[in-house]
């Protein structure tokens, strides 16, 4: 009995922080244009212009374009750096995908999830891959690769740093170049996280929570 009240209990304590989660209030909500700068106007003229021939255009109306705008030239100089890291870095789709769900996951943002969920599974992640990282598990049978990088983020996490033995294991597959850039992809999106968290972004209306909450 004792088991089913801690394990009811449990349920509704993170039944009631993903609700709290999902009604907490937007601090920074779209700024209308009217009531733009003109540095707004110009950074928001260039994000759509961050993206290859090909990728879905930019829109500073969600997600971290939203609180980013309130410092225009920062949205200028860090769009540019996330175009890199997404379309033109030393890791393919797949692996890049799947560090920006580790990312998510680490630092809780729905937003996040949602918006690569769906462009992790099309470059080829496996849907249970990417299950077992909402759920906070390691990943089973997952590629050669995958597990190289899966290692190395979640150790990175975990220890701000990493051994000598997991980092020369990324050195050896994807070089120095690689090293470098699977880093900067991590601090990227765990940077727009970070603002996401801090100015409460919200998923778009309708749109059910992406990720389970764990328990801290």
């Amino acid at each position: 009995m004792q088991k089913i009240a801690q394990a009811i209990a449990l349920a509704m304590t993170l039944a009631a922080a993903a609700t709290a989660a999902t009604a907490a209030e937007d601090r920074m909500p779209p700024i209308p244009a009217d009531n733009m700068t003109a540095a707004q106007k110009a950074a928001v003229a260039a994000l759509s212009q961050g993206a290859p021939a090909g990728a879905a255009p930019r829109t500073v109306g969600a997600g971290p374009w939203v609180p980013l705008l309130r410092s225009p030239e920062l949205l200028n100089r860090i769009q540019r750096a996330g175009a890199y890291l997404r379309y033109e870095s030393a890791l393919e789709p797949r692996l890049s995908e799947f560090v920006i769900l580790m990312t998510a996951r680490h630092w809780s943002n729905q937003y996040e999830w949602f918006a690569h969920e769906r462009l992790a599974l099309k470059a080829g992640l496996k849907a249970e891959t990417a299950k077992a990282v909402a759920e906070g598990r390691r990943p089973a049978n997952m590629e050669v690769d995958e597990e190289i990088v899966y290692d190395f983020i979640t150790e990175l996490h975990r220890n701000r740093s990493v051994s000598d033995a997991t980092y020369q294991r990324v050195q050896q597959k994807f070089g120095d170049r690689g090293v470098i850039d699977l880093v900067g992809l991590d601090g990227y999106y765990a940077t727009l996280a970070a603002i996401m968290n801090v100015a409460q972004t919200p998923l778009p209306p309708n749109t059910p929570q992406q990720m389970p909450v764990l328990p801290r």
